[in-house]
Protein backbone atom coordinates (compact mmCIF):
# COMPACT_ATOMS: atom_id res chain seq x y z
CA UNK A 1 0.00 0.00 0.00
CA UNK A 2 2.88 2.38 0.51
CA UNK A 3 3.33 2.61 -3.40
CA UNK A 4 0.10 4.57 -3.85
CA UNK A 5 1.28 7.38 -0.68
CA UNK A 6 2.03 9.28 -3.45
CA UNK A 7 -1.92 9.78 -4.51
CA UNK A 8 -2.63 11.19 -0.93
CA UNK A 9 0.25 13.42 -1.75
CA UNK A 10 -0.65 14.44 -5.53
CA UNK A 11 -4.61 15.23 -3.90
CA UNK A 12 -2.97 17.46 -0.97
CA UNK A 13 -0.64 19.41 -3.70
CA UNK A 14 -3.20 20.26 -5.52
CA UNK A 15 -5.48 21.86 -2.26
CA UNK A 16 -1.81 23.41 -0.98
CA UNK A 17 -1.05 25.14 -4.94
CA UNK A 18 -5.06 26.36 -4.68
CA UNK A 19 -4.26 28.03 -1.52
CA UNK A 20 -0.95 29.27 -2.10
CA UNK A 21 -1.67 30.55 -5.94
CA UNK A 22 -4.38 32.48 -4.43
CA UNK A 23 -2.07 34.26 -1.81
CA UNK A 24 0.34 35.06 -5.18
CA UNK A 25 -2.92 36.61 -6.85
CA UNK A 26 -3.30 39.13 -3.89
CA UNK A 27 0.44 39.49 -3.57
CA UNK A 28 2.23 39.28 -6.63
CA UNK A 29 5.91 38.95 -5.09
CA UNK A 30 8.61 36.46 -6.59
CA UNK A 31 9.20 34.48 -3.70
CA UNK A 32 5.32 33.99 -3.95
CA UNK A 33 5.57 33.10 -7.48
CA UNK A 34 8.53 31.11 -6.88
CA UNK A 35 6.34 28.53 -3.94
CA UNK A 36 3.31 28.49 -5.87
CA UNK A 37 6.01 26.87 -8.68
CA UNK A 38 7.30 24.84 -6.17
CA UNK A 39 4.15 23.32 -4.64
CA UNK A 40 3.44 22.32 -8.74
CA UNK A 41 6.31 20.81 -9.17
CA UNK A 42 6.07 18.98 -6.32
CA UNK A 43 2.92 17.97 -7.18
CA UNK A 44 3.84 17.32 -10.61
CA UNK A 45 6.45 14.78 -8.80
CA UNK A 46 4.11 12.82 -6.81
CA UNK A 47 1.75 12.37 -10.19
CA UNK A 48 4.19 10.61 -11.92
CA UNK A 49 4.83 8.42 -9.07
CA UNK A 50 1.31 7.77 -8.83
CA UNK A 51 1.04 6.64 -12.59
CA UNK A 52 3.85 4.10 -11.71
CA UNK A 53 1.72 2.69 -8.69
CA UNK A 54 -1.66 3.00 -10.86
CA UNK A 55 -0.38 2.09 -14.56
CA UNK A 56 2.83 0.60 -14.14
CA UNK A 57 6.26 1.49 -15.50
CA UNK A 58 6.72 3.60 -18.41
CA UNK A 59 9.95 5.13 -20.22
CA UNK A 60 8.37 8.78 -20.43
CA UNK A 61 6.64 8.76 -16.98
CA UNK A 62 10.57 7.94 -15.46
CA UNK A 63 11.98 10.16 -17.31
CA UNK A 64 9.66 13.10 -15.93
CA UNK A 65 9.87 11.55 -12.46
CA UNK A 66 13.54 12.06 -12.32
CA UNK A 67 13.51 15.57 -14.07
CA UNK A 68 10.86 16.56 -11.81
CA UNK A 69 12.01 14.93 -8.54
CA UNK A 70 15.85 14.53 -8.82
CA UNK A 71 16.55 17.74 -11.44
CA UNK A 72 13.92 20.38 -9.95
CA UNK A 73 13.35 18.69 -6.30
CA UNK A 74 13.08 21.59 -3.93
CA UNK A 75 14.46 23.99 -6.09
CA UNK A 76 11.55 26.27 -6.53
CA UNK A 77 10.57 26.73 -3.09
CA UNK A 78 14.26 26.99 -2.41
CA UNK A 79 14.35 30.25 -5.17
CA UNK A 80 11.34 31.60 -3.10
CA UNK A 81 13.50 31.80 0.38
CA UNK A 82 16.37 33.32 -2.39
CA UNK A 83 13.67 36.08 -2.98
CA UNK A 84 12.73 36.30 0.31
CA UNK A 85 16.34 36.34 2.06
CA UNK A 86 18.57 37.95 -0.79
CA UNK A 87 18.32 40.91 -2.75
CA UNK A 88 16.57 40.68 -6.29
CA UNK A 89 19.60 40.86 -8.23
CA UNK A 90 21.18 37.61 -6.45
CA UNK A 91 17.43 36.41 -7.46
CA UNK A 92 17.40 36.83 -11.17
CA UNK A 93 20.87 35.76 -11.36
CA UNK A 94 20.77 32.33 -9.39
CA UNK A 95 17.63 31.41 -11.07
CA UNK A 96 19.46 31.89 -14.54
CA UNK A 97 22.27 29.61 -13.49
CA UNK A 98 20.39 26.92 -11.84
CA UNK A 99 17.78 27.03 -14.39
CA UNK A 100 20.35 26.35 -17.41
CA UNK A 101 22.14 23.45 -15.24
CA UNK A 102 17.93 21.51 -14.65
CA UNK A 103 17.70 22.25 -18.60
CA UNK A 104 20.80 20.80 -19.53
CA UNK A 105 20.21 18.14 -16.91
CA UNK A 106 16.85 17.22 -18.52
CA UNK A 107 17.99 17.32 -21.86
CA UNK A 108 20.25 14.36 -20.89
CA UNK A 109 18.03 12.34 -18.91
CA UNK A 110 15.33 12.67 -22.07
CA UNK A 111 18.49 11.77 -24.21
CA UNK A 112 20.24 8.71 -21.99
CA UNK A 113 19.69 5.28 -23.21
CA UNK A 114 17.48 3.20 -20.77
CA UNK A 115 18.63 -0.04 -19.52
CA UNK A 116 16.51 -2.50 -17.93
CA UNK A 117 17.77 -5.28 -15.81
CA UNK A 118 16.27 -8.82 -15.99
CA UNK A 119 15.02 -8.83 -12.50
CA UNK A 120 13.46 -5.40 -13.12
CA UNK A 121 10.28 -5.02 -10.70
CA UNK A 122 9.13 -1.17 -12.30
CA UNK A 123 10.64 0.48 -9.43
CA UNK A 124 11.54 3.97 -10.22
CA UNK A 125 15.16 4.90 -10.01
CA UNK A 126 18.07 6.32 -11.22
CA UNK A 127 20.05 3.09 -11.70
CA UNK A 128 18.68 2.27 -15.41
CA UNK A 129 20.20 5.25 -16.83
CA UNK A 130 22.49 4.17 -18.99
CA UNK A 131 24.74 7.89 -18.81
CA UNK A 132 25.10 7.39 -15.32
CA UNK A 133 26.98 10.29 -15.45
CA UNK A 134 23.42 12.35 -15.56
CA UNK A 135 23.20 11.83 -12.14
CA UNK A 136 25.90 14.08 -11.20
CA UNK A 137 23.58 16.99 -12.10
CA UNK A 138 21.16 16.55 -9.23
CA UNK A 139 23.54 16.50 -6.14
CA UNK A 140 24.80 20.54 -7.29
CA UNK A 141 20.91 21.54 -7.37
CA UNK A 142 19.75 19.54 -4.49
CA UNK A 143 22.34 21.38 -2.63
CA UNK A 144 22.20 24.51 -3.61
CA UNK A 145 18.04 23.92 -2.15
CA UNK A 146 18.91 22.84 0.62
CA UNK A 147 21.43 25.98 1.70
CA UNK A 148 17.99 28.00 1.00
CA UNK A 149 15.17 26.31 1.42
CA UNK A 150 15.92 24.03 4.69
CA UNK A 151 18.44 26.85 6.08
CA UNK A 152 16.67 29.78 5.09
CA UNK A 153 13.96 28.62 7.22
CA UNK A 154 16.57 27.62 10.16
CA UNK A 155 18.01 31.33 9.77
CA UNK A 156 14.53 33.25 10.03
CA UNK A 157 13.56 30.55 13.58
CA UNK A 158 16.93 31.69 14.85
CA UNK A 159 15.80 35.43 14.69
CA UNK A 160 12.64 34.68 15.09
CA UNK A 161 13.42 32.85 18.63
CA UNK A 162 14.94 35.70 19.74
CA UNK A 163 12.36 38.03 19.34
CA UNK A 164 9.27 38.30 21.76
CA UNK A 165 5.59 37.49 20.52
CA UNK A 166 7.07 36.32 17.47
CA UNK A 167 6.99 32.22 18.68
CA UNK A 168 4.30 31.44 15.56
CA UNK A 169 6.62 32.72 13.03
CA UNK A 170 9.30 30.60 14.91
CA UNK A 171 6.96 27.32 14.56
CA UNK A 172 6.25 27.92 11.42
CA UNK A 173 10.01 28.21 10.63
CA UNK A 174 10.69 25.08 11.82
CA UNK A 175 8.17 23.10 10.52
CA UNK A 176 9.19 24.67 6.99
CA UNK A 177 12.83 23.15 7.60
CA UNK A 178 11.74 20.04 8.84
CA UNK A 179 9.21 19.60 6.39
CA UNK A 180 11.74 20.49 3.21
CA UNK A 181 14.63 18.24 5.25
CA UNK A 182 12.29 15.10 4.84
CA UNK A 183 12.31 14.80 1.13
CA UNK A 184 15.95 14.58 0.74
CA UNK A 185 16.15 12.07 3.60
CA UNK A 186 13.71 9.97 1.46
CA UNK A 187 15.93 11.08 -2.02
CA UNK A 188 18.91 9.47 -0.26
CA UNK A 189 17.28 5.78 0.29
CA UNK A 190 15.95 5.93 -3.26
CA UNK A 191 19.27 6.03 -4.30
CA UNK A 192 20.16 2.95 -2.48
CA UNK A 193 17.06 1.10 -4.28
CA UNK A 194 14.48 1.92 -0.89
CA UNK A 195 12.12 4.52 -3.01
CA UNK A 196 9.03 3.42 -0.79
CA UNK A 197 10.67 5.42 2.05
CA UNK A 198 10.71 8.41 -0.42
CA UNK A 199 7.08 8.36 -0.90
CA UNK A 200 6.33 8.15 2.95
CA UNK A 201 8.88 11.38 3.58
CA UNK A 202 7.04 13.23 0.55
CA UNK A 203 3.86 12.75 2.39
CA UNK A 204 5.07 14.07 5.66
CA UNK A 205 7.34 17.12 3.99
CA UNK A 206 4.45 17.99 2.37
CA UNK A 207 1.95 18.38 5.30
CA UNK A 208 4.37 20.01 7.34
CA UNK A 209 5.33 22.79 5.13
CA UNK A 210 1.75 23.71 4.61
CA UNK A 211 1.22 23.63 8.42
CA UNK A 212 4.77 26.16 8.60
CA UNK A 213 2.66 28.34 6.18
CA UNK A 214 -0.22 28.85 7.52
CA UNK A 215 0.68 29.29 10.75
CA UNK A 216 3.16 32.02 9.04
CA UNK A 217 0.27 33.78 7.28
CA UNK A 218 -1.66 33.86 9.97
CA UNK A 219 0.72 35.66 12.13
CA UNK A 220 0.16 39.16 12.62
CA UNK A 221 3.86 39.85 14.07
CA UNK A 222 5.83 41.79 11.60
CA UNK A 223 8.11 39.84 9.38
CA UNK A 224 11.87 40.28 9.52
CA UNK A 225 12.17 39.88 5.93
CA UNK A 226 11.55 43.32 4.23
CA UNK A 227 9.65 41.95 1.20
CA UNK A 228 7.21 40.54 3.87
CA UNK A 229 6.81 43.82 5.20
CA UNK A 230 6.29 45.87 2.35
CA UNK A 231 3.19 43.92 1.44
Amino acid sequence: MIEYIPILTTLFSVYFLLVIYKHWQLNPKPYLLWWTLGVFTFGFGTATESINALFGWSEWNFRLWYVSGALLGGFPLAQGSVYLLMNKRFGDISSLLVMSMVVIGSICVFSSPIVLPDNFDQTLGGKILSWQWVRYFSPFINLYSFIFLVGGAVYSAVRYYRQENRQGRFLGNVLIAVGALLPGIGGSFTRMGYVNVLFVTELLGLIMIYLGYQIIKQDRSISIHTVQVRT
